[in-house]
């Protein structure tokens, strides 16, 4: 069936494209900071194709269309685009184009690609000049063609900004700021311009609210040896913020005032930028007049590995979150058949018991509550118009997680409701195991997450399955659920980064299946990476768990389990039941000792 809706847009979109000679327009899923979750006002690709996945880049020429995305949302893409006339790209199958390689091909020559510099990065823009070049293609970047299409778009965002005292930062802005400064003399840079949000909230030990579930507020900044700018937009700024900043000595400045100030600067700086995450249009602005120094932010690193009170202050978050969770699946397994519960009503049941944590602030991510089926969408999400009533069958797949005045959770449970056939348990026990096996990771020090990967997915393998994303990713504090540079993955493309695992580093731990039709599993914890013996052959290292609560015994099935594993399962139920079982009630301290049972 037609989506007259999404064919109308388009339609206007093509109309403005060639009032402006633009041939083929480009949209990802980005705001001027290359963030990952954007707010509402940047949901231009969504807006014209009807995606809403988190990731992906629409393309739309005047015969056609293409969506990219990655294996993550193939299932939803595929639904969402239905009657659209938007084709679904599969990125990284077989025999799939890039879109670079896409535009070679169906691009003429002298021919316009149009994009918003703002919302593409310096990478992608200097890839689309170099790549295209061939074809003498013009690239038009300083029009967003929706602003004349989309006429009730949501406000730009601009929520007000905190400070977040030094005792929960555990660093001041001052010593952050001389590390950077370190960082940039080892460059040789004499400023350093940055543009990604969380960086900038974790340097400046701020935090706002213009991305749902992000703690950050929309900024620039630029350091030099002696002086700091902070853009940011004025009326998100109260007395108390603008003292905070004046007492460290960082100049504020309007959010909108960025390009004039760099096309200020005296020429011939050496400005370091990272280009994964400034814009294209930033860069033009500084391109022939400035030295750039295209570097990775120093401040990501910093950042990425935890301060001592950072950690301390984790520890215990993690732990009344995994007590909310725990809580959250005992009500389930009582409750479900007794009173109709949703993928909603289960998902806002398990918001609730957050909630009533002193310190909890938001969630870390929309809640993805995935009823059989359901859940092999990875990134599935419940609408009022459209969710599954539970029954008592099957497994529910809750991946959820908080913000917190002291941390950020990410964790997920797949919760057995009723019976569930021999296939699935052997999935879910090899999951188990595959999480299991990460959880108890020895290493020496210099080993990324490529190396430790195969942990995770050794179980899976075996048999002949795997799953399309990564085993984890670093986890901010009080910031983004999804931070770098730290990841396990096996596999690095495009802009990926790949990082030595640092002592104080923490990761998620996610192996899972996803059958397309019949179910999904996945089994999350987060872990901090320690430092252990040090001996002639170097420094090992090993994983400590954050997240405590119980994987459901329900699902396993012993005989895929080697003895070494079993081990694994039952140390970690013993610990899952000193730890949360004296804040249950006597009724959930029972279940919780039946489902931590030793096997």
């Amino acid at each position: 069936m037609e989506n007259k809706v999404i064919l109308d847009r388009l339609k206007a979109l093509r109309s403005v494209m060639e009032k402006n000679g633009i041939d083929f327009y480009m949209m990802p899923t980005a705001d001027f900071h290359n963030s990952e979750y954007v707010n509402d006002y940047f949901k231009v690709r969504e807006y014209f194709c009807n995606f809403s996945g988190s990731n992906g880049t629409l393309l739309v020429w005047q015969e056609g269309a293409g969506l990219w995305t990655d294996g993550r949302y193939f299932i939803q893409a595929e639904k969402e685009l239905s009657g659209t006339s938007v084709e679904l790209f599969r990125m990284l199958d077989e025999g799939v184009p890039t879109i670079e390689e896409f535009l070679k091909d169906h691009m003429q020559e002298g021919q316009t690609l149009g994009f918003d510099g703002r919302v593409i990065t310096m990478t992608e823009g200097k890839r689309y000049e170099r790549e295209l070049s061939v074809k003498k293609v013009r690239i038009a970047y300083e029009k967003d063609l929706a602003e004349e299409i989309w006429k009730d778009r949501p406000a730009f965002p601009a929520g007000g900004v905190t400070v977040l005292p030094v005792e929960i930062a555990g660093r001041s802005v001052e010593e952050k700021l001389q590390d950077v400064r370190e960082k940039m003399e080892k460059e040789g840079a004499e400023a350093f311009l940055l543009s990604k949000l969380d960086d900038l909230m974790w340097l400046f030990n701020i935090r706002g609210c213009d991305v749902e579930c992000n703690p950050v507020a929309m900024s620039y900044g630029y350091i030099t040896m002696e002086e700091a700018v902070l853009f940011l937009q004025k009326k998100a700024v109260d007395e108390q913020v603008r003292s905070y900043l004046e007492s460290h000595h960082i100049q504020l400045k309007a959010y909108e005032e960025i390009i004039p100030f760099l096309k200020s600067l005296e020429e011939g700086k050496s400005i370091l930028m990272d280009n994964r995450h400034c814009s294209y249009s930033l860069y033009k602005t500084l391109e022939g007049k400035q030295k750039l120094a295209e570097k990775k932010n120093p401040t990501e690193l910093l950042k990425a590995v935890k301060n001592p009170v950072e950690l301390a202050n984790m520890e215990k978050i993690f732990l009344k979150d995994s007590v909310a969770v725990t809580k959250f699946i005992y009500w389930l397994k009582k409750n479900i058949g007794k009173e109709e519960i949703t993928e909603i009503s289960a998902a806002d049941y398990l918001e609730q018991l957050r909630r009533q944590i002193p310190e909890f602030l938001d969630l870390s991510f929309p809640t993805i509550a995935g009823y059989k089926a359901n859940a092999a969408m990875m990134h599935y999400e419940a609408t009022p118009d459209s969710f599954a009533v539970l029954k008592p069958e099957g497994m529910l797949l809750v991946d959820s997680g908080g913000q917190y005045l002291g941390g950020t959770t990410d964790v997920t449970r797949t919760i057995v409701l009723g019976p569930i056939s021999d296939e699935i348990k052997k999935h879910y026990t090899l999951v188990a195991a595959g999480m299991l096996q990460m959880t108890n990771a020895k290493w020496l020090y210099g080993c990324s997450g490529r190396n430790l990967d195969i942990m995770a997915r050794e179980p899976l393998w075996e048999i002949g399955l795997d799953y399309k994303c990564g085993t984890g990713h670093g986890v901010g504090y009080i910031l983004n659920v999804h931070e770098d540079p730290q990841n396990l993955r096996w596999r690095f493309t495009g802009g990926m980064t790949e990082a030595v695992i640092e002592a104080g580093m923490d990761v998620t731990n996610e192996p899972g299946v996803y059958v397309e039709g019949s179910h999904g599993i996945r089994i999350e914890n987060v872990m901090v990476a320690k430092n252990g013996e040090k001996n002639e052959y170097g420094q090992f290292m090993y994983f400590d768990t954050l997240t405590y609560a119980p994987i459901d015994l329900d699902a396993i099935d012993l005989k895929y389990l080697s003895p070494r594993q079993r081990e694994y399962l039952n140390d970690y139920h013993r610990r899952v039941y000193e730890k949360v079982s004296p804040y249950l009630t006597e009724e959930e301290r029972k279940w919780l000792e039946e489902a931590t049972r030793e096997v």
